[in-house]
């Protein structure tokens, strides 16, 4: 067995805003393992001032890693705690290299292309005329649920963009999530939450910064709006801590994006924790290539949570590598007839 990485720099068709800047760019990083008779293949994904991987010293455990890739995943997580986008990519090379097929983990109705996945409809800050045409945009291709990231715009505008679509569509035809990034004060949030309420939202995912225990749990006591949380999740890899963040905040969902939280394994233990609870939950692709996409997809759809998920990323790139994922009426499908581009990664395999 033998192991090889490699960094791709995927590209945005359309600069990307959030809370942390404008995106133009998002590097992955690939891990290849290879035996004489197959191969598996999985994406490290960063995201920059959200990922917690330390730069620094990313690439150098990058290799660390494919040196001693006979120890397995199992010894090789244990030194990977403050890596969670290589964990993620290492553990989904090992389940790709153990599949019948590097892209297929298991069969399913999603891989035979029976069923698909019901997706929120990703919605990018940006000016008022920017997010008002990609909700008409998303609402054309029959996204019945969007998710509005908010934060850049002043606070009167954006009630006004969520006027503007209630004004066409009920909270029957269309669902509406809102993703604050964390960008509301404490002292602020309750009632911000309370005027975004009258334009009947689904949810909101992490109102204000991490960290804020008393006052989150309190929001989501009083909150007239579902709260969920997102970056509060990241760098609690203990089921200990896991069990006691979801004790004290109580929140309605918790949003699992696995290249962030130390992948499949963890994600599926944070699950265990918030059913113990009572507390739902949705899969959130990071900003990952078609590679990681899948994987996510494929676990996904094997431990559906029967809500929206968040995994419509894979169009976002104009170099993103050809797959058999399309999205159709806001649900992502696999045509098993279409096959994925392996020039992408093929000097890797000789």
């Amino acid at each position: 067995m033998k192991a090889s990485y490699f960094k791709h720099i995927l590209k945005f068709k359309t600069p990307s805003g959030t809370s942390r800047g404008i995106l133009t760019s998002k590097e992955s990083w690939f891990i290849i393992i290879k035996t004489k008779s197959s191969f598996g293949i999985g994406e490290c994904s960063l995201i920059p001032e959200l990922s917690p991987d330390p730069i620094s010293s990313f690439e150098t455990k990058l290799k660390e890693v494919c040196k001693k890739i006979h120890l397995g995943f199992d010894k090789l997580s244990k030194d990977l705690i403050k890596f969670p986008a290589i964990s993620f990519g290492l553990e989904t090379a090992f389940r790709s290299l153990n599949s019948e097929s590097p892209f297929i983990f298991s069969n399913s109705n999603l891989t035979t292309g029976q069923n698909g996945i019901p997706i929120n409809g990703l919605i990018w800050m940006g000016s008022h005329s920017f997010m008002k045409k990609q909700i008409s945009d998303k609402i054309r291709k029959g996204f019945s649920c969007l998710k509005i990231k908010i934060g850049s715009l002043n606070f009167t505008e954006e009630c006004d963009l969520l006027k503007f679509i209630r004004s066409e569509y009920s909270e029957y035809d269309l669902e509406l999530r809102l993703d604050a990034n964390g960008s509301f004060s404490k002292e602020s949030a309750l009632k911000k939450l309370s005027k975004l309420s009258k334009f009947n939202i689904h949810s909101i995912e992490q109102p204000i910064q991490v960290n804020q225990w008393d006052e989150m749990a309190s929001l989501c006591e009083k909150s007239p709006i579902s709260i969920a949380l997102d970056e509060e999740l990241i760098g609690a890899y203990s089921v200990a801590d896991q069990d006691k963040m979801l004790n004290n905040i109580k929140p309605d969902y918790i949003v699992l994006k696995p290249s962030l939280i130390g992948g499949i394994q963890n994600s599926e233990s944070w699950i265990q924790s918030a059913k113990n609870l009572g507390i739902n939950f949705w899969v959130t692709s990071a900003l990952e290539s078609n590679i990681g996409l899948n994987a996510i997809s494929q676990w996904s759809y094997k431990n559906s949570s029967f809500l929206h998920q968040g995994l419509g990323t894979g169009e976002i790139y104009s170099n993103n590598i050809d797959s058999p994922y399309y999205i159709q009426n806001g649900v992502l499908k696999y045509n098993p007839n279409d096959s994925w581009d392996k020039n992408f990664f093929t000097n890797y395999l000789t």
